[in-house]
C-alpha cells in the first residue's frame, strides 16, 4: 500500500494538522486530570471561646482582681482537665468561701481561680494515684504555679503534704444539679 499525502495551501500536510489536533486534544484532556484538589476545610475545635457577658451570672462568677491580676471565670467547666500544683488550707476555719458559704477545714472542698462556682472536680495525686471528688466553693491559691487548694480533709484522703502534682478533672455543675 502507498502512502499518500496530501499537500495543503500552505505547504503542510493534512497528516500534520491531525497530528497537531489530536495533541491538543490530549492536552485539554490531561489538564483537567492535574487540576489542583480541593483542600479540605481548617479544622475548627467543637467549641470556640467567646467571652462571656456575666450579668445573668452570680456575683462569685464574674470578672475579679486580685493584686492587680484580674481572673475570668470560665461560663462552664464542661471538659476541663488540667495537671498542676495542689496545695492545702486549714486554718481558714469559720471564714467565708467566695460563694459565702462557711469553710470547713475537715471537709471536702476546694479553691481554684477561674473553675465556675460551685463545680466538682476529681483531684488526683499522680504521686500515689490516689483522688478525691471535691467541691469547688471558692476563689484561689494566688500564689504563682499553684492550681488549686484543698481544703485539709481532702488534702488528708490523697496523701497530700505540702505540694505535690495533681490532675484536676470536670465532674459536674453542681448548680446545674440544685435545679
Amino acid at each position: 500500500m502507498s502512502r499518500r499525502t496530501v499537500v495543503s495551501q500552505s505547504g503542510k500536510t493534512y497528516l500534520q494538522h491531525g497530528r497537531v489536533g489530536l495533541i491538543l486534544l490530549l492536552i485539554c484532556l490531561f489538564s483537567g486530570c492535574a487540576s489542583i484538589t480541593p483542600t479540605p476545610p481548617i479544622y475548627k475545635p467543637a467549641y470556640t471561646y467567646k467571652k462571656p457577658t456575666y450579668s445573668h451570672n452570680a456575683p462569685y462568677n464574674r470578672p475579679y482582681t486580685v493584686r492587680g491580676k484580674t481572673y475570668y471565670p470560665l461560663p462552664s467547666a464542661e471538659g476541663y482537665k488540667e495537671r498542676g500544683v495542689a496545695t492545702w488550707y486549714g486554718s481558714e476555719s469559720g471564714n467565708r468561701t467566695a460563694m459565702g458559704t462557711r469553710f470547713r477545714p475537715n471537709g471536702l472542698s476546694a479553691a481554684h481561680k477561674t473553675l465556675p462556682l460551685p463545680t466538682k472536680v476529681r483531684v488526683t495525686n499522680l504521686r500515689n494515684g490516689r483522688y478525691v471528688d471535691v467541691l469547688v466553693n471558692d476563689r484561689g491559691p494566688f500564689k504563682k504555679g499553684r492550681l488549686i487548694d484543698l481544703s485539709r480533709g481532702a488534702a488528708k484522703r490523697i496523701g497530700l503534704r505540702g505540694k505535690t502534682e495533681v490532675e484536676v478533672e470536670y465532674l459536674e455543675d453542681q448548680a446545674s444539679i440544685d435545679k
